[in-house]
């Protein structure tokens, strides 16, 4: 089995050396594909310039491509692991950085479950200078979690299966490419839409590790979406899920109009935290009136906090 860590990068080269890095200090050895999106902060020169110093055996694990013209992220991720080689892709953009046994760990896993399409972990949030400010939640106890596939939309319809964003996401090559890869068209959730149709095509795996390091700050891509059209993709993500959940699970899950009404609430509170009070009442609208609607808000808030377990997810325990 063979990693290739596809780096996405545009005119961060700062920040992309430490990407690079801690992609060449992985206790495994993996491939590693730069997908550059016509950055023009000297970033060819450096990373062809940091290959011809390697020795010829670490030159061959290395893979530079660039756009030609600006084309945005998610077809930079695309052309990326259309060049990639390994059966598994581990996404990290260019503001994150990897746990040197990150790749070990998910090898770990996924050798356990070959049926596995899809694996995830605990990931770190981190300020500008490294410092942690936060910690995505342990998805119930144990190390790492096998999820069948029919349960998987359920889980990430109702947040209990956080898959998160692309520095604690791995896939299948081959389950990517049969997904269509990634949609140039959205703009933001690019990456939840893609973990949807990932998910169609096989199993789910969960580590209990934090392996990832996520760096929250101003210039991350999410911080430059307007309050509206991050709900308006929200909503539009949550009816990709609602219409693949299992059958098994149609009794159990609310009306989407109390999901779209919940989105609402959520996106009104993190408006008023902002203290972008016509935005808060803009977004809230009639969903405040939605018993239901809270009801999805706190429960969502309990499982970000890893206070409420994966209730109906058939989990079975990888490793202990």
């Amino acid at each position: 089995m063979k990693f290739s860590v596809v780096i996405t990068t545009y005119n961060r080269l700062d920040l992309l050396k430490r990407a690079i890095n801690s992609a060449f200090s992985q206790t495994v050895e993996c491939e590693i594909v730069i997908a550059d999106d016509c950055s023009s902060d000297g970033t060819s020169e450096y990373v062809n310039n940091f290959k011809e110093q390697l020795p010829p055996r670490q030159q061959q694990r290395l893979i530079y491509f660039c756009n030609s013209v600006n084309s945005g992220h998610a077809a930079t991720v695309n052309a990326g692991i259309s060049l990639a080689q390994g059966e598994w892709i581990k996404f990290l953009d260019d503001d994150d950085y990897l746990a040197p046994n990150c790749l070990e760990e998910m090898l770990c896993a996924i050798a356990m479950r070959e049926s596995a399409v899809i694996c995830s972990c605990i990931a770190s949030q981190v300020n500008e200078l490294s410092a942690e400010v936060s910690r995505t939640p342990v998805l119930g106890p144990g190390s790492a979690f096998y999820i069948p596939q029919a349960d998987i939309h359920y889980g990430m319809l109702l947040e209990r299966l956080p898959f998160g964003t692309p520095v604690q996401v791995a896939c299948t090559r081959e389950a990517f490419l049969k997904s269509g890869g990634w949609d140039i068209k959205l703009t933001g959730c690019d990456d939840i839409d893609s973990w949807i149709r990932i998910a169609q095509f096989g199993d789910a795996i969960f580590l209990n590790q934090c392996l990832a390091y996520r760096t929250i700050w101003s210039g991350g891509y999410d911080q430059k979406i307007f309050l509206q059209k991050r709900l308006n993709t929200n909503i539009l993500m949550k009816e990709k899920i609602y219409a693949l959940v299992d059958e098994q699970y149609r009794s159990d899950i609310p009306a989407f109009d109390d999901i779209r009404n919940y989105l609402k609430l959520h996106w009104a509170i993190v408006a008023l935290k902002q203290k972008k009070i016509k935005n808060f009442l803009k977004l809230a609208d009639t969903s405040v009136l939605s018993l239901t609607a809270w009801r999805l808000l706190l429960a969502s808030a309990l499982a970000r906090r890893g206070n409420l377990h994966t209730r109906n997810l058939r989990k079975i325990v990888l490793i202990e």
